[in-house]
C-alpha cells in the first residue's frame, strides 16, 4: 500500500487521541468496541463517536461488526501514529517519494527539521508475498495468536538494535537514527543495488569486500541469512554497504551453518553469472569460499560482548553455551532468542508484547501526553481528560484489560451475549404478536396483515431510526 502522508497535517489531537486509544484496545483485542475507545481516550461528551466516523472516512481505521461492533487500526493508521511521533521529537518534517518496495517492506525519501535528507523503512509484514512469518521467524516465540502490525513493530526493533550495534562494531552499514512502531529512520546512501549493477572495474575487489564482512559478522555471533546482491549497496567508488537485518540469526542457531552457505553461494553465483568473474583461491585465499566453521575458528563463542549475546539474537540460548541449541524433540514447541520465559502468550490479538510492555507504555504515555492528557496534580484542568503519565496509562491499560475481550470469557462477550439473548427474545415476542394478529379463527391460510412502518414519515422517506427496526419476514410467520 503506498503512503499518502497528506491528511497528516489535517488530522487534531483528538483524532490521534482516538488512534492511540484504539491502538491500546487492542492489547487485548482483535476489535476494540467503541466503548472501551471512548473510555480510554476520555474526549467530552462522546466526542470519540464523531472522531471515529472521521478516522474510518479516511480509512484509517477498520469498523466490523460480524462477530461484535468493534474497530481494530489498518496499515496507514499505524503510520500516521509512527509519523506523528517521529515529527514531535523532530526526526522527520516531510515525506517524499518511494524509493524502494520489497516483500515486507515499503521504504520512503523524508527530511529532517535541519533539511538533511534521511530514509524511512516502513516494516509491512503480512503481504501476500509474505506470509508465513510464523514458520519463518521466531517473533512470536511460542505465541500462537498475533497481528501483522505487532509482528512488523518486532522486525522494526529488531533491525534498529542490529544496525546501531553493527554500526559501532565497523560494519559498512547505514547510520541508525531513531524508530517508532514499525518505522525506522537511517541515513541515506548513495548507492545502488548490486543487482543493478551491469559492470564492475574491480570485480575481485568487491568480492573479497562482501567475503571479509560476511566473515565479520560471524566472528560477531551474526550471520545475515540475506546475504545477496539485492541487500549489498555499491558505490560510485565500488564500496559495499549492507542493508536488512530483520532475519539475522545467531551463529549458535541449528541451522547456521547451512544458512551462511546458502549466502555464500549467492554471491557466488551472482559474480559468476552476471559479472562473469570466478573466485579464485589463489588470489583471495580462504575468503575465496569461506564456512562458518573457518570464519568462527578460534572465536571465544561464550563471551559476553558477542552480539548475538547483546542482541539476543534468533538461536541463541544462554543456557545452552558452546554447544548450540540441539534439534527439538516431537512435540517440543520452538523458543525463541533467549532461554527465558518471556511472561506467556497474549489471549488476543496483541500490539504489546510482555518484556517490552514498560517501554510501550512509556511510548504511548509521551504520545497521549502531547495529545493534552492531564498530568497528576497539575492545576486548571477539567475532569474530562485522561490521566497523564505512566501512573496514568497504567490505569487505562486496566480499564482496557479489565474490560476484556471477545472469547475469553470477558465482559465484552458476556455484553454481547445479553444483547443476542434480547434480540432472540424480542424476535420471539415479535413472532407471537405476529402469530396473534393474523385473520379470523387465526388460520394458516389467512394472509397476514402488512406491517406499518410507523418510522416513515408521510412522504414515504425512512426516518432516522429505521436501521434499528425490527423486520420481520415471512419466514417468521
Amino acid at each position: 500500500m503506498k503512503l499518502d502522508a497528506n491528511m497528516l497535517r489535517y488530522l487534531s489531537k483528538e483524532d490521534f487521541r482516538v488512534l492511540t486509544a484504539v491502538e491500546m484496545g487492542q492489547k487485548n483485542h482483535e476489535l476494540v468496541p467503541a466503548q472501551l475507545v471512548s473510555a480510554i481516550s476520555r474526549l467530552r461528551h462522546g466526542g470519540s463517536y464523531k472522531v471515529l466516523r472521521t478516522l474510518l472516512r479516511h480509512k484509517l481505521i477498520h469498523h466490523e461488526n460480524k462477530k461484535y461492533d468493534g474497530y481494530r487500526l489498518t496499515t496507514l493508521g499505524y503510520d500516521y501514529l509512527a509519523l506523528r511521533a517521529l515529527c514531535a521529537r523532530g526526526v522527520i518534517a516531510g515525506v517524499g517519494r518511494q524509493i524502494g518496495v520489497g516483500k515486507e517492506s515499503d521504504v520512503y525519501e523524508v527530511v529532517d527539521e535541519e533539511g538533511n535528507l534521511n530514509v524511512c523503512k516502513f516494516h509491512r509484514l503480512g503481504r501476500t508475498s509474505f506470509r508465513a512469518v510464523k514458520s519463518k521467524r521466531d517473533y512470536l516465540k511460542h505465541r500462537q495468536n498475533y497481528s501483522w502490525l505487532y509482528l512488523s513493530r518486532l522486525a522494526a526493533r529488531k533491525e534498529f538494535d542490529f544496525m546501531r550495534a553493527l554500526g559501532e562494531s565497523g560494519i559498512p552499514v547505514p547510520e541508525a537514527i531513531d524508530y517508532n512502531r514499525h518505522c525506522v529512520v537511517m541515513s541515506i546512501i548513495q548507492a545502488r543495488p548490486l543487482s543493478q549493477v551491469i559492470r564492475l572495474k574491480s570485480p575481485a575487489k568487491v568480492y573479497k569486500q562482501i567475503m571479509l564482512n560476511m566473515v565479520k559478522l560471524a566472528k560477531l555471533g551474526l550471520v545475515h541469512c540475506d546475504f545477496n546482491e539485492f541487500n549489498i549497496m555499491l558505490s560510485d567508488e565500488e564500496d559495499i554497504t549492507v542493508i536488512d537485518f530483520p532475519q539475522m540469526i545467531s551463529v549458535k542457531h541449528r541451522n547456521a551453518s547451512q544458512l551462511f552457505q546458502r549466502d555464500v553461494d549467492c554471491i557466488v553465483k551472482f559474480f559468476i553469472r552476471k559479472v562473469k568473474y570466478s573466485p579464485g583461491e589463489e588470489e583471495l585465499g580462504a575468503l575465496a569460499y569461506p564456512t562458518l566453521e573457518e570464519a568462527v575458528e578460534g572465536v571465544d563463542l561464550d563471551d559476553e560482548t558477542m552480539l548475538d549475546r547483546q542482541l539476543r539474537a534468533s538461536g541463541f540460548k544462554a543456557r545452552l553455551g558452546q554447544e548450540g541449541i540441539h534439534p527439538r524433540s516431537d512435540g517440543e514447541e520452538e523458543s525463541g532468542s533467549s532461554g527465558e520465559d518471556d511472561g506467556g502468550s497474549d489471549g488476543g490479538d496483541s500490539l504489546f508484547d510482555s518484556e517490552e510492555e514498560e517501554a510501550a507504555m512509556q511510548e504511548l504515555a509521551e504520545d497521549l501526553r502531547d495529545l493534552g492528557l492531564r498530568e497528576e496534580g497539575e492545576e486548571g484542568e477539567d475532569e474530562g481528560s485522561g490521566g497523564g503519565g505512566t501512573e496514568g496509562l497504567q490505569g487505562l491499560l486496566q480499564v482496557a484489560q479489565g474490560y476484556g475481550g471477545p472469547g475469553s470469557g470477558s465482559a465484552a462477550a458476556g455484553n454481547a451475549d445479553d444483547s443476542s439473548d434480547r434480540a432472540s427474545q424480542r424476535s420471539s415476542a415479535s413472532r407471537s404478536s405476529s402469530h396473534r394478529g393474523r385473520g379470523s379463527g387465526g388460520s394458516r391460510g389467512a394472509k397476514p396483515k402488512a406491517r406499518v412502518n410507523s418510522n416513515k414519515a408521510k412522504d414515504g422517506r425512512r426516518g432516522p431510526l429505521h436501521k434499528h427496526k425490527l423486520r420481520v419476514s415471512k419466514g417468521d410467520y
